[in-house]
């Protein structure tokens, strides 16, 4: 594919820099391997957990449900230092130049100093912030349930624009690329907006809401909908290209990667779609679960969450090669960076998955 890669991989924020939950450059850990993966490690929050992880230089971020975002040492687990805020850390950090920007439903986006956890500064919106931050060119992107989407300045948390829509974002984090923004809202919508002004560019009206976090690849956007429709959409004018019924609320985001799209509905399937036409390729059912998280792809496997289990499918193929049952449900969504796989659990663990 022609990916410059570096020798360490990090994942750095819920999307990952691509914006498609999909790194290109994992190497370790492939389908042929991944049926061997065994438990390295756990650590203990007092909360249940819905963020995501991020990895970055060796370290973990990811929030609890106990107020506290922790920080994480990728080789054991051992905690380096947490952080608390005044509410829930539903919000998957960010981490960029240095600073974990960290989203609490106490109302507030924190930036804290990576190295001792200090705080750097805050901002205060009206509601409880469930999306997560995305960091593109010196700017933090996210939305809250106040009905506004916010652009700060990453450096010093200064507001350079909001754009207001009809409703609460919930989860969905905005997705960034070419120089616009997307994100959806729980009033049926998925906006396109100017990166630097938060001009409204198009808006795409849904049948439901619109809780997941937009993928974007190859001139195209993927979102999810609660009407139970995945839809491609052409990224600079809006205009549908397909949708896929999956025949229950789609409240998991897209993974995208090699022309697939990768997505779970509460009709208990991941579906695979091509991503040009929408045309299933495979789908896997796991029984009464529903699955919500989303899923994440690296090196030919693709790693989602359904109930207690998580899975790990051939991508091509969409044949089981791996699962662990954890203690609790997963509503945190899974990464891979440098040969392990990360993710987090309602038993207020996170959890280390690699080869032995």
């Amino acid at each position: 594919m022609g990916q410059k890669c570096p020798t360490t991989v990090d994942w750095t924020e819920f999307h990952t820099l691509n914006m498609q939950r999909w790194n290109p450059c994992e190497t370790v850990l492939n389908a042929g391997n991944v049926g061997g993966m065994e438990l390295k490690w756990t650590a203990k929050t007092h909360g249940l957990i819905y963020s995501s992880p991020a990895v970055v230089k060796g370290v973990i971020f990811i929030g609890s449900n106990d107020g506290k975002v922790y920080a994480l040492r990728a080789t054991n687990g051992s905690t380096l230092g947490s952080y608390a805020t005044q509410g829930h850390v539903v919000s998957s950090p960010a981490v960029a130049n240095g600073v974990a920007y960290v989203a609490s439903n106490d109302g507030n986006l924190y930036a804290l100093n990576v190295n001792n956890g200090s705080l750097l500064w805050s901002y205060t919106t009206g509601g409880a912030i469930n999306s997560s931050p995305t960091v593109a060119n010196g700017v933090v992107y996210f939305g809250s349930d106040d009905h506004n989407v916010y652009a700060l300045d990453a450096r010093t948390g200064v507001l350079l624009w909001t754009f207001g829509t009809g409703a609460m974002l919930g989860k969905s984090s905005p997705a960034v690329a070419k120089g616009i923004v997307y994100v959806g809202s729980d009033d049926h919508n998925i906006y396109a907006l100017d990166a630097t002004t938060g001009t409204l560019l198009w808006s795409f009206t849904t049948s439901g809401p619109v809780e997941t976090s937009p993928a974007v690849a190859d001139g195209a956007v993927y979102v999810g909908s609660d009407d139970g429709n995945v839809y491609g959409l052409d990224s600079q004018t809006g205009a549908e290209l397909w949708s896929y019924q999956t025949g229950n609320s789609v409240v998991s985001s897209p993974a995208v990667a090699n022309g697939v799209v990768y997505i779970g509905s509460w009709s208990d399937y991941l579906y695979a779609l091509n991503a040009k036409t929408g045309a299933l390729r495979w789908s896997y059912y796991i029984f009464s679960t529903g699955i919500a998280d989303a899923p994440a792809v690296a090196n030919g496997v693709v790693y989602f969450g359904a109930g207690h289990d998580l899975l790990a499918l051939n991508a091509s193929t969409g044949t089981s090669l791996w699962s662990y049952r954890t203690g609790n449900w997963l509503d945190s969504s899974p990464v891979i960076a440098n040969g392990v796989v990360y993710v987090g659990s309602w038993d207020q663990y996170v959890y280390a998955f690699g080869l032995p």
